[in-house]
């Protein structure tokens, strides 16, 4: 994978704990490019590489272990200096919690997750208690 250059645009950025930055955003937001996207909600594909995880709105993903993948693909192609997106409908709820996540793969725990995203992503991040549930599973 080929390291490209750092986002321009400070909004929805969020730097993971062991330094990588990755951007949360709204599937139907404006964006600068990215090398890749993790796409938690239907909408129009990017005209760059994506996956797109099935995650109904206010719940958890349909497939634990393709999200989890897909995740860590994610979380792999940012520490390779990639330009990683996180996109839903809102920005907010899956969103969030799927960059709880990436936190926790890169080694906060579970239990400090949901905190640590609301106080660097957006106060409403993590919208239900099934998310925060959800983020006791990841590994």
């Amino acid at each position: 994978m080929e390291t490209t250059p750092p986002w321009t645009d400070p909004t929805g950025l969020l730097t993971l704990p062991g330094g990588a930055t990755v951007r949360g955003r709204r599937v139907a937001a404006p964006a600068a490019p990215a090398d890749f996207a993790l796409l938690l909600a239907p909408g129009p594909d990017p005209a760059w590489a994506a996956r797109r995880v099935r995650w109904p709105d206010f719940w958890v993903p349909l497939d634990r272990a393709d999200a989890l993948d897909a995740m860590r693909e994610g979380w792999r192609r940012a520490y390779a200096g990639q330009r990683v997106e996180v996109a839903c409908r809102g920005g907010i709820g899956r969103t969030g919690t799927a960059l709880a996540a990436l936190a926790v793969l890169d080694g906060l725990d579970p239990s400090r997750a949901v905190a640590w995203v609301r106080t660097r992503y957006h106060p409403r991040a993590v919208e239900t208690p099934w998310q925060r549930r959800w983020l006791r599973g990841v590994r």
